[in-house]
């Protein structure tokens, strides 16, 4: 069954009608694809504002790096609770005041999740699928927010140690199946989950192209799709690009996952990702009679 909505707060996102774009806003010192370009409060308003006035439908804040070690140096370091909650609580509380879009938590941590929604995000955007904080599943049952469940292989210090499947598509669907389970029966809505395979997280390269190959094998979990292949490494041709020289990359992985099944794409460059979608949502959603 394919979803046709996604709630976010008092918010419809309508998903048999655009792929919907979610705005990476990071406030942290050592992401991979930024290097800290909004750590500053002010220069993280200033990026929402930009991503705003191009059309972004989510804003997704996060204050801890999921960062492995790589090409670019070494793992992202793990922060406090109270360390993340400072460096997202008030930028999510600026956003809120000015802007009535979307804004989603990237966090594996109820406190900060709950700081975060009470500043005024809806979402909470989860790697771990709700195992890393035992208390988390009910903090946000208790909200109704939303929740993003991602599939990931390991955690972010060890995901990208030879990760190995024996049948990656069975095992990432069963895996985002059971987590989504576990949601509802928590007590979170339906149209209030969104599932992510993970490219990158403890996947290899091969593994990430097959995931996008194949995202029709996951339509039939019945909630919205999530995808984030920006400015990751494997977009970069073949290892030779840095992240700030994969946007070409990034977008054709946005388009050719938006065609596959796609329901939202998540993304730094909004604008560029914007006007590529338009086309690929052309080829998906338009009729002869509504063209």
């Amino acid at each position: 069954m394919t979803p046709d909505t996604f709630l976010c707060g008092t918010h419809t996102l309508l998903l048999n009608k655009k792929t919907h774009v979610m705005g990476v806003l990071n406030v942290t010192p050592d992401s991979f694809s930024d290097g800290g370009r909004y750590f500053h409060p002010d220069d993280a308003l200033r990026q929402a504002d930009r991503m705003i006035a191009e059309g972004v439908d989510i804003i997704d804040v996060g204050g801890e790096s999921s960062r492995p070690a790589g090409p670019y140096g070494v793992g992202a370091q793990a922060v406090t609770n109270e360390e993340e909650t400072d460096r997202t609580a008030l930028v999510i509380e600026a956003i809120a005041e000015r802007f009535d879009t979307p804004i989603s938590i990237d966090t594996v941590k109820s406190t900060v999740a709950l700081a975060a929604i009470s500043a005024g995000a809806t979402i909470v955007n989860d790697i771990s699928s709700l195992r890393h904080d035992p208390e988390m599943v009910d903090a946000i049952a208790a909200t109704g927010a939303s929740v993003v469940l991602m599939h990931m292989q390991g955690n972010p210090s060890n995901m990208q140690r030879y990760p190995r499947y024996d049948d990656l598509i069975t095992e990432v669907r069963s895996f985002l199946a059971n987590a989504a389970q576990k949601a509802e029966y928590a007590g979170i809505l339906p149209n209030r989950i969104a599932v992510d395979p993970g490219l990158g997280f403890g996947k290899t390269y091969a593994h990430n192209y097959e995931i996008i190959r194949r995202l029709s094998a996951f339509a039939d979990l019945g909630y919205p799709l999530l995808l984030g292949a920006s400015r990751k490494t494997f977009v970069g041709m073949d290892y030779a690009l840095p992240p700030d020289q994969r946007e070409e990359g990034s977008l054709a992985a946005a388009v050719i996952c938006a065609c596959n099944g796609a329901h939202i794409i998540r993304v730094h460059d909004v604008q560029a990702a914007k006007r590529a979608l338009f086309v690929a949502d052309k080829v998906r959603f338009s009729t002869p009679d509504n063209r």
